[in-house]
């Protein structure tokens, strides 16, 4: 388990108390922060004496969300590895049911469940999204191209997902050359390698955020997700046809759009 921490004062105690209250307990949690300014170090160092908990030194500021990312997966030294940003939280049981999956699955690399989307208290606003109808153990290729089709990452931010460490290694760690989908790149990265196992069961709940309501964030998130379609086809052969590309293109464009009504409609309610 790896939490890299940035600006979460707010939130990144009730974070780390959802993976510390988990009902499994082989594992061990690195958290880093990355020189945030609003005290969110001050609270990680409050879990100092937990034998399970290692903190890392402040992360340098600069290098985006891969610098602390890779950096805490780095240090991880797990055959599994499960990063959660600083403001989600865990179900009790999700690092059970996900280490299950794979104890079933042996050729898996990649294992995802579905999330609770929530607002800045913890209120749920929309329940059980995620996999667009992923279900079992499928080919890594296959989950990688619906994710592509459906113009959008359906496995959800990372605390939905877990994944074998040695593979996330092969791949390059995580993927930045689209900041907004480094999720989602390094998650086909990683999925190319194996089968991927796809659980119904809400594991995570996800924090809806206001920054995510620009016009201006729509587009660059759409722009950079049809990039990413077009790379990821280059980069591995047969993976997916210039018309489901193009099909995935026009689907980002629209998602991008339907995102947008989305988080204007959740604003209303928050």
């Amino acid at each position: 388990m790896v939490i890299p921490a940035y600006n979460n004062v707010r939130d990144i105690e009730a974070t780390i108390r959802s993976v510390l209250t988990q009902d499994y307990d082989d594992f061990e949690l690195i958290i880093a922060d990355h020189s945030s300014a609003d005290g969110t170090g001050e609270v990680i160092a409050r879990f100092a004496s937990d034998p399970r908990v290692r903190i890392l030194e402040p992360t340098p500021s600069g290098g985006g969300a891969q610098a602390n990312w890779n950096r805490v997966s780095q240090h991880a030294r797990g055959e599994l590895i499960k990063l959660v940003c600083g403001d989600d939280l865990l179900a009790p049981q999700a690092l059970r049911a996900q280490v299950a999956a794979f104890d079933r699955h042996p050729s898996a690399v990649f294992v995802a469940s579905r999330r609770d989307l929530v607002d800045a208290a913890g209120r749920q606003l929309l329940k059980a999204r995620g996999l667009a109808g992923l279900t079992g153990c499928i080919p890594g290729r296959q989950a990688a191209l619906a994710s592509i089709l459906a113009g959008t990452n359906i496995f959800g931010e990372p605390c939905c997902v877990m994944m074998r460490r040695a593979e996330l290694e092969k791949a390059g760690w995580w993927d930045s050359r689209f900041p907004y989908l480094i999720d989602q790149a390094s998650y086909s990265n990683v999925m190319v390698r194996g089968d991927v196992v796809a659980l119904p069961e809400v594991l995570a709940s996800f924090r809806v955020s206001a920054s995510q309501w620009s016009v201006r964030l729509m587009r660059q998130q759409a722009e950079q997700a049809i990039a990413f379609h077009e790379s990821f086809a280059r980069e591995h052969p047969g993976l997916a046809s210039r018309a489901q590309v193009r099909r995935g293109n026009l689907k980002a464009r629209l998602m991008a759009w339907a995102r947008r009504l989305a988080y204007l409609w959740l604003r209303r309610r928050m």
